[in-house]
């Protein structure tokens, strides 16, 4: 009955785009990618798996993993080699442990990094250099960066020590001035600033709170709300936390049922599209995923516990806000929660038992769902296509330019595993495809001609799009995207806005000017570059960068 309801759904969905094109049926008669999207194989192996990954606004993808496993699959270019005395595997090393991966021509290069980045952070600046922070060993206190740059000159910058305390598990989070906060780490109960404020961490008690035998506080869930204050969800609470002056506003409800949700447990958590069209502007969170209290525990000693298949909304701006429970398809721990242009989510990657940590994670999750945050009741997620290839623990996946899905890593192991094990080390790069980008649905698709690359807060801004069959204003919007640094199912600095005040007329045969207004303040869309997507009938363009400001 499910599958029934979901397949239902799924035609149900997408039903107001059929009649649009005469020959439409026969196309889907022929395909099945316009309802459950389809994969794609980009790289047998670029030589290191994906653990951490991040979108650039030089249309690259820098990926990275850890150092302290021993070689790699890919040698440093020109014969180099890093030696680092105080690695406890290989001192000297001439393999490659990131790389910069260009999804136009599926090409990639060696990039050298020094330290240990295990189960870092990251975030980009204005100016789209990433700053990558901590790590393990000696990475712990390290800030790494990396230029948006276009040619191949470029590479990791360390800058050792600058960190006040370790930091090992942390999030990140853009704030409206464009600075850094990083907050948490094993045992890290506090939180400082990138660029640095002041040389000590500040306290924050609700970090050492959450903390329970599995820590199941590690990677809080962090989202920047439009009032300025901070989302912070962490194991089964959350908190609007004001980091200027060290308060807790409020403290909301725990979440129903009570189960772990940050890591070890690893679900994964998103703040839906902020629509500045809509008044007053509503901001809600869903959280998907994790694992039941005692599951890594009981992993640790080869007893594989299912895994959480409920997703929680709050909506944070309610006066008495109240967790809105759903059921996914599937249970699922270790998934990666990605906005898509048309505001969906998709929901990737992971497993049905287990939790995050070596080998403790079975049966693999290879179906990603789409949910559709403003779908009917029970009727909100869609199965997907499944993947020929399981992805669990350090696992990665991110938003492309054009639409696509990056996936990428899998390692459950200490070390590079690739023989006499059920789940071996994965190197490769996958794309999965969206039911939006369809062929069937090209007649609907826009494509940006000429666009304004500086957007100013609150000011209006201007492009020219084409679409062959253009509907109406009332289907078509407006979306910026900022792309997320993504590791351990968790998506920073990930956020949507709808802009407002948008208004089209025709300029040419199936070309059209569009005028919008710019986000209203830095704490709805900090300052930096962005995607800029046109989605019209819920089919969207491709992306192009602009630089909010």
């Amino acid at each position: 009955m499910a599958t029934k309801m979901i397949t239902f759904f799924l035609l149900f969905f997408f039903f107001p785009l059929l009649h649009f094109t005469p020959s439409l049926s026969q196309t889907i008669a022929n395909t099945t990618a316009g309802l459950q999207g389809d994969w794609r194989l980009l790289q047998a192996s670029v030589g290191i798996s994906a653990m951490h990954m991040q979108l650039l606004p030089n249309n690259k993808v820098v990926i990275f993993d850890r150092t302290d496993f021993g070689p790699s699959n890919l040698s440093l270019s020109n014969g180099r080699c890093r030696f680092d005395p105080s690695d406890t595997v290989l001192p000297t090393d001439c393999t490659a442990h990131s790389v910069f991966y260009d999804f136009g021509t599926n090409t990639y290069r060696p990039l050298t990094i020094q330290t240990d980045t295990w189960c870092s952070s990251g975030s980009v600046m204005r100016d789209g250099t990433l700053v990558q922070t901590g790590g393990y060993n000696d990475g712990d206190r390290v800030v790494r960066t990396l230029a948006s740059c276009v040619d191949y000159e470029c590479d990791w910058v360390e800058y050792p020590r600058y960190l006040s305390v370790r930091r090992w598990y942390a999030t990140n989070q853009i704030l409206p001035n464009g600075d850094i906060i990083i907050i948490g780490g094993r045992r890290q109960f506090n939180y400082e600033f990138f660029p640095k404020l002041s040389p000590q961490p500040v306290w924050l008690s609700f970090l050492r709170e959450t903390a329970d035998e599995s820590e199941n506080n590690l990677y809080p869930f962090v989202h920047l709300l439009p009032d300025g204050n901070l989302f912070i969800f962490a194991n089964v609470r959350s908190i609007l936390f004001d980091y200027k002056q060290n308060i807790v506003v409020r403290e909301f409800p725990r979440i129903t049922g009570c189960d772990p949700r940050n890591y070890p447990s690893s679900g994964s958590s998103v703040m839906f599209p902020l629509d500045e069209s809509i008044e007053p502007l509503q901001v809600e969170v869903m959280v998907c995923g994790g694992a039941p209290p005692g599951a890594f525990l009981s992993a640790m000693r080869r007893v594989f516990m299912r895994a959480i298949s409920t997703c929680g909304r709050l909506r944070v701006t309610n006066e008495n806000p109240s967790w809105v429970m759903e059921d996914m398809p599937t249970p699922r721990v270790m998934g990666d929660m990605i906005l898509v242009p048309n505001g969906d989510v998709l929901i990737i990657n992971g497993a049905t038992s287990g939790t995050s940590g070596w080998e403790n994670a079975q049966d693999p999750v290879t179906r990603p769902v789409i949910y559709h945050p403003n779908g009917p009741d029970n009727y909100r997620f869609s199965v997907m296509q499944p993947s020929q290839r399981p992805r669990l623990y350090h696992s990665t996946a991110v938003l492309l330019t054009d639409g696509r899905i990056l996936v990428g890593g899998s390692n459950p192991h200490v070390t590079y595993n690739f023989t006499g094990c059920k789940y071996p080390t994965d190197l490769s790069l996958e794309a999965f495809l969206p039911p939006y980008l369809a062929p069937e649905y090209d007649s609907l698709r826009p494509k940006l001609m000429d666009i304004d690359e500086i957007i100013t807060y609150n000011q209006p801004f201007f492009l020219v799009f084409t679409v062959p069959n253009y509907l109406k204003m009332g289907v078509l919007s407006v979306r910026l995207i900022m792309p997320p640094f993504n590791t351990h199912s968790l998506g920073m600095n990930q956020r949507m806005v709808v802009l407002k005040g948008i208004r089209v007329s025709p300029v040419d045969f199936d070309a059209y000017r569009l005028s919008g207004i710019g986000p209203s303040t830095a704490e709805i869309a900090p300052p930096g570059y962005y995607l800029l997507f046109i989605v019209h009938a819920g089919i969207p363009s491709a992306g192009m960068w602009v630089r909010v400001q």
